[in-house]
């Protein structure tokens, strides 16, 4: 299933371009989308939302973003970025269906921004979430131990579907674990879920002779068959369509980073998971073991250690 493994795009960094873009129709599937665009000093975006609501993510350098919204009012935002995925949260625009905007890299230098969308019915109004406002989480403990910045999961940022984080996980640790699926509702206590499709984009820190790598596992049930491992490096995408996920494999010397964009049918804004039965005891070892003590990586003022998540796995 090689097309559920997208590999980078490398435009040139005076001209731009496309690293990613995935539409419900490329995935095959109805939501989700990402588009991660290389935009070129002194060079410019432009995106109409006609189906579609979309976080904005600063990946490196900031942005100047020029929104009209549907009832036909302008706004114009800055994002003040950051200068890597590895430096800590950024600012975040979240912007409603029915918008267009054109974005411009603000500091006189080049920027690489991620859009991430959902297809959405309902107009909720133009908002930014500061840097300083996403929630940060130290997840799991040991080498299990990664760091989430959430945008628009428990932020008050209001969507219709799309939801929206990234995970940084240090070199030689597992993240995405123990695996775990969203792909079936269900409010049953104890196994609550929510159908989401997933897309995971990666960026892998260089290393002192060129650039790292890292995997991703993606496997399935008998009834729903689908089985994924692949090396992922900067600029990769995988799409989750159903199925276990995980782990997200930081090899060793080599920090890890993902943006996840999650989207389904239901509304009601909730990522809700179940873990892999023959691996969730292993959340149990974690009540003794401390987080890695190279987290937090990057500024990240509203960190809280995070060790017994049964509803969130990233």
């Amino acid at each position: 299933m090689t097309d559920l493994v997208l590999r980078a795009g490398l435009p040139d960094a005076s001209i731009g371009g496309p690293v990613a873009e995935i539409t419900p129709e490329r995935a095959g599937w109805g939501y989700s989308g990402l588009l991660v665009h290389e935009i070129p000093a002194g060079g410019s975006l432009d995106l109409e939302l006609t189906a579609d609501e979309a976080v904005v993510v600063p990946l490196r350098g900031g942005l100047r973003l020029d929104v009209t919204d549907p009832g036909g009012q302008r706004h114009d935002l800055r994002l003040a970025g950051r200068a890597g995925v590895f430096a800590g949260p950024t600012d975040t625009a979240y912007l409603p269906v029915g918008s267009t905007v054109t974005l411009r890299p603000d500091d006189g230098a080049s920027a690489r921004v991620a859009v991430a969308t959902a297809r959405a019915g309902r107009v909720q109004p133009v908002q930014v979430l500061r840097a300083d406002q996403a929630t940060v989480d130290l997840r799991g403990a040991g080498r299990a131990s990664r760091q989430v910045h959430n945008y628009t999961i428990g932020t008050g940022i209001e969507v219709d579907r799309i939801l929206v984080c990234e995970v940084l996980t240090p070199g030689g640790n597992w993240s995405s674990y123990p695996p775990h699926k969203h792909d079936a509702h269900s409010d049953v206590p104890g196994h609550e879920e929510r159908e989401l499709e997933e897309i995971y984009y990666f960026e892998v820190a260089d290393g002192p002779t060129g650039p790292g790598l890292a995997y991703h596992r993606v496997y399935g049930t008998p009834e729903r068959p689908i089985d994924v491992f692949a090396e992922v490096r900067t600029g990769d995408t995988v799409l989750v369509p159903h199925g276990y996920h995980g782990p997200s494999a930081a090899a060793p010397g080599y920090d890890l980073y993902y943006l996840n964009v999650m989207a389904g049918p239901a509304d009601d804004g909730t990522w809700l998971s179940v873990d892999d039965p023959a691996h969730h005891w292993v959340r149990d070892t974690w009540a003794t073991e401390t987080v890695d003590p190279r987290l937090p990586l990057g500024p990240a003022s509203s960190t809280s250690p995070t060790t017994d998540l049964t509803e969130e796995t990233a």
